[in-house]
């Protein structure tokens, strides 16, 4: 009886290892990128539905939604699983979201159209070893902050040097004031205008406005009085329409030289009558690029009887990075960040480049004018300026 128990127990023993060696094989098969068989992904998306950016973070979360139909099917037998939270355009609110989100296991975070909400979940990203994508976020200081942080956007060093590609080359001396929010965007182009600007020999300075504040006209009123030959508008708020008819009435463009980049369509005919003639930075225009990418987007917002407005694009460059992080990474992190880095890729906007030393997004940038028709603004485009020519400096990680 006892040998005859213990063959049995040694034959079940060999199907028991059998069986857990079959298992983790299968397991394995399905963690590996390209595997046939496939495998979810949950992935954090962070974005402005309420508060002072909720008009960018409506554009940021259509283009997700372009975006994860666009790559659909290509990442590698991955299925994206996205978890949709409002971070309120408040840092506090998006650090307890985030915080919440690693705690339950997701590893890949992007999201926010907030510099300031950006430049607090990157510190995170890296302390937590997530993948974090911002958005639209604009703050120079995402680039280079670490290697888990990378950006879907532009950064403000590109709108200011797109700028410098209209100011006339010879032009020295001049006196320019930049009229911004005192937000982490507004600050970051105060920073970025006198590096570039102050950098060809013109004197930089200021003049910064409480975020949302309601009563613009006084603002208007000290710009005016400034005295300056021209003035760098750049303003994020959902108060632009009642910022650029406060600058209409006190007559700054009949005194300043304005340059500014082209905000979200909802803006066009109040800065339309401000900027007749005027070559003005434009980050993205759906009727600019000409490629395969942007075809797709206009098509599917066409769909919801809608055009991509500005930061649409961002919200679709996020859903390519997320699917090439995961074709290329699988589940593991530090391999999601080394197959982004580096990567080349065709976007809304044409040819983008990851830049492997400090995560900056290369990418193209245009020139355009507000023109009236049929009792409205629209965009003429003028020019796309090529990638390298609106290239940042290196940042390298900290």
């Amino acid at each position: 009886m006892t040998g005859r128990w213990t063959r049995g127990a040694g034959i079940l023993m060999g199907i028991t290892l059998i069986a857990a060696a079959l298992a983790s094989t299968a397991a394995a098969r399905v963690d590996a990128p390209g595997s046939a068989r496939a495998t979810t992904i949950n992935v954090g998306f962070l974005y402005s539905k309420s508060g002072g950016l909720s008009a960018f973070g409506q554009e940021e979360y259509d283009g997700f939604q372009a975006g994860l139909a666009y790559t659909k099917g290509k990442c590698g037998g991955y299925t994206i699983k996205p978890t949709y939270v409002d971070d309120a355009t408040d840092p506090a609110t998006a650090i307890a979201a985030f915080k919440n989100l690693v705690g339950q296991g997701t590893k890949i975070i992007a999201g926010t159209a907030s510099s300031g909400i950006a430049l607090q979940l990157g510190p995170l990203a890296a302390q937590n070893n997530v993948l974090y994508i911002s958005g639209p976020a604009a703050a120079d200081g995402i680039t280079g902050l670490n290697r888990n942080t990378f950006r879907a956007g532009r950064q403000t060093l590109q709108d200011v040097l797109d700028a410098a590609n209209i100011f006339p080359p010879k032009a020295t001396g001049k006196k320019v004031v930049v009229f911004a929010e005192d937000t982490a965007f507004g600050q970051g182009n105060v920073a970025a205008v006198t590096a570039v600007f102050g950098g060809k020999g013109h004197t930089v300075s200021k003049l910064l406005v409480p975020f949302g504040a309601a009563d613009l006209t006084p603002y208007a009123q000290q710009l005016k009085n400034l005295n300056a030959d021209m003035v760098f508008v750049a303003w994020a708020g959902t108060n632009g329409p009642a910022m650029w008819q406060a600058l209409q009435q006190q007559g700054v463009s009949q005194k300043l030289t304005i340059i500014t980049g082209l905000a979200n369509r909802e803006s066009y005919d109040s800065i339309g009558p401000l900027v007749q003639g005027v070559t003005l930075v434009s980050h993205y225009v759906y009727q600019a690029p000409k490629n395969a990418a942007n075809t797709y987007l206009i098509k599917f917002m066409a769909k919801q009887h809608q055009v991509p407005n500005l930061f649409t694009p961002d919200g679709f460059v996020q859903a390519q990075m997320i699917c090439r992080a995961v074709q290329k990474g699988g589940t593991d992190t530090a391999k999601q960040i080394s197959a982004l880095e580096g990567w080349q890729f065709l976007a809304p906007k044409g040819k983008q480049r990851i830049r492997p030393q400090d995560h900056a997004m290369l990418q193209p940038m245009f020139q355009v004018q507000l023109v009236p028709g049929n009792g409205h603004f629209g965009v003429k485009v003028l020019k796309t300026v090529s990638a390298g020519n609106v290239q940042p400096p290196i940042t390298p990680f900290k």
